[in-house]
């Protein structure tokens, strides 16, 4: 296809979709509304690529997609784009890249946020975007045990995928764990994330900070590249895509 190349950055409350990507049988996916979408207003079927496949019930605050299709002003087209999508997705900017721009190929480091409601009081308002845990946690132990985590490793054992066929090691840069008042944040920035590997870290450290866990289980998570030896992968819905970096 001739035309131009765009890049896309969305941002989505994951609640009611089946993730991020297309699937065959005409399950509502965040790619399927937005291929919709651009397809209506380029009059011609219109397909995405995303940065990353966000699981169901997972959010994106910064997620990035590229496509092809014939030059149109951006500025005309994200109204357009606005006004079609269902109100769970936004868009934040659309600008031309260069040809061989690819929101998955080309991204350099991606930043995911977790957050835990730490606390027994209803969660009304956030539940859709908070997990809650009511019983104290041991803050200092689950930074031990992220300390551990970071840096270069063969993280196989944190990914759901038993048959992974490429490289499973990744550079975690920083994995980061915050409070402020009953809510914990993990911020996590990788070059890249296995298949579930963000939810099966922080949930691996809430068990840590339960009491659940010894710290030292991590190394033996490494040594032993076993899934089964790591912690239950935390909900979705705590989940969120903060940020995709590219050079």
């Amino acid at each position: 296809m001739g035309g131009k190349t765009y890049r896309l950055t969305l941002c989505y409350d994951g609640t009611r979709y089946r993730g991020w990507q297309r699937l065959p049988n005409g399950a509502l996916t965040v790619q399927g509304k937005i291929e919709e979408a651009l397809s209506e207003v380029f009059g011609m079927p219109i397909e995405i690529s995303g940065s990353g496949r966000t699981d169901a019930g997972v959010h994106a605050r910064g997620q990035v997609a590229s496509f092809r299709a014939p030059e149109r002003p951006v500025g005309a087209i994200v109204p357009q784009l606005r006004h079609l999508l269902p109100e769970d997705i936004g868009v934040i900017d659309l600008a031309y890249a260069p040809d061989r721009f690819h929101a998955r190929l080309s991204a350099a480091r991606k930043t995911y946020q977790y957050r835990v409601w730490n606390s027994a009081e209803p969660d009304v308002f956030e539940r859709r975007f908070r997990t809650q845990i009511p019983q104290p946690l041991d803050l200092d132990a689950m930074r031990l045990a992220a300390a551990l985590l970071e840096g270069k490793h063969d993280f196989l054992g944190f990914c759901a995928n038993k048959h992974f066929k490429k490289s499973s090691v990744r550079t975690l840069d920083t994995l980061a764990i915050e409070r402020d008042g009953d809510e914990l944040r993990f911020t996590l920035t990788a070059d890249g994330f296995l298949y579930h590997m963000a939810r099966i870290l922080v949930g691996t450290l809430l068990e840590i900070g339960c009491g659940r866990r010894e710290i030292d289980t991590i190394t033996e998570i490494f040594a032993k590249k076993d899934r089964a030896l790591a912690g239950e992968t935390a909900p979705a819905k705590g989940l969120c895509l903060m940020e995709v970096r590219y050079e």
